[in-house]
């Protein structure tokens, strides 16, 4: 019987569901699967209790495997992370995240998004870009590396209308 849900849940489509201060453990161990420092539980809780945060998240079951999340001021939005468990990667679920994140925010009122991506990280400049993000701007060593050195984020824009 376990085999088959495994394998039922394999080829699932994750449902992607509006965020809450109760996902903050499981937004923060899968924020720390992918990014050099993850953000712990309390830094997720207080993100998830402003008004001004906006965040979906994708769950196969009740286990998260992505999310996205973003702050809104005035009629601008900043993301501030994306993520897909590394299990979940090469499906298309970052994308689906991304155009949900997207269209809820211009339903919200905000006509442009800005967000940072290091230069190393080619999936996410690729996605960006399919989604007609365009480089505005770039702060060298933003991102800390692994041997001290820090790499280039790359600050991305979209205007929504």
């Amino acid at each position: 019987m376990m085999a088959f849900l495994t394998r039922l849940l394999a080829g699932a489509q994750p449902a992607i569901l509006t965020a809450n201060v109760g996902d903050a453990a499981g937004l923060a161990a899968l924020h720390a699967a992918s990014f050099r420092r993850g953000w712990s539980e309390s830094e997720f809780e207080r993100l998830l209790v402003d008004r001004n945060v906006v965040c979906q998240r994708a769950v196969l079951g009740s286990k998260p495997v992505g999310f996205i999340l973003s702050r809104m001021a005035a009629d601008e939005a900043e993301i501030l992370s994306l993520a897909v468990a590394p299990s979940r990667r090469g499906r298309g679920l970052a994308g689906r995240l991304l155009d949900l994140h997207l269209r809820t925010l211009a339903g919200l009122g905000t006509r442009t998004v800005f967000l940072e991506v290091d230069d190393d990280n080619l999936p996410a400049r690729r996605l960006y870009a399919r989604r007609q993000f365009r480089e505005i701007g770039q702060r060298k060593g933003y991102y800390p590396g692994p041997g001290g050195g820090g790499s280039t984020a790359l600050v991305l824009r979209r205007d929504l209308v």
